[in-house]
């Protein structure tokens, strides 16, 4: 088996982390490898808000604090990862629209999902986060209009690390055909 496929295999969501800081040379190692995600027209229209300290506790209490799905683990990881995309781009409006696909969702999940591989490289715990309150993130991040929050992805070292989830087989989820 390759190493690739052996980085997404050790890959997992963490909901268990350690209070020992993260390096911001790893967190930046991280970032860079996301920089390197392909992006609908290049526009790379992403970006990457690290929130530490006191700013993280005021986002997890008032973005995640929800009673469907609170999320209060992320109070343990020492960082959460914001992705922000700017609506402002042709590509994410005007394509998006005449194609009914959001490219910047697409984008964003590609360059996401390349930070938390490197991250799983550098033995740090991530978790991706899609149930939150926009408007208080954008309001605690001074966002500006015209930017989307796609997704938060929680990073730390890992108090533990979960089993092995049940996958559906190959066969299960693809269809060759000729």
């Amino acid at each position: 088996m390759g190493e690739f496929i052996e980085l997404v295999r050790k890959r997992r969501s963490i909901r268990s982390y350690r209070s020992e800081p993260v390096p911001r040379e790893k967190i930046e190692l991280c970032i860079e490898a996301a920089r390197f995600a392909p992006t609908a027209c290049n526009t790379q229209s992403w970006r990457f808000i690290v929130v530490e300290g006191e700013l993280k506790v005021r986002l997890v209490k008032e973005a995640l604090g929800g009673v469907i799905v609170p999320n209060r683990f992320a109070l343990q990881a020492p960082v959460i990862v914001v992705i922000a995309v700017d609506m402002n781009l042709v590509t994410h409006r005007l394509g998006g629209g005449l194609k009914g696909i959001d490219y910047h969702m697409i984008d964003t999940g590609i360059a996401g999902e390349h930070f938390v591989l490197q991250a799983a490289e550098l033995d740090l715990g991530t978790c991706w986060i899609g149930w939150f309150n926009k408007k208080a993130v954008k309001r605690l991040l001074g966002l500006s209009r015209g930017w989307e929050v796609t997704a938060m992805i929680t990073l730390g070292y890992p108090a533990s690390v979960p089993p092995d989830k049940k996958r559906k087989s190959v066969s299960d989820v693809s269809d060759f055909k000729r």
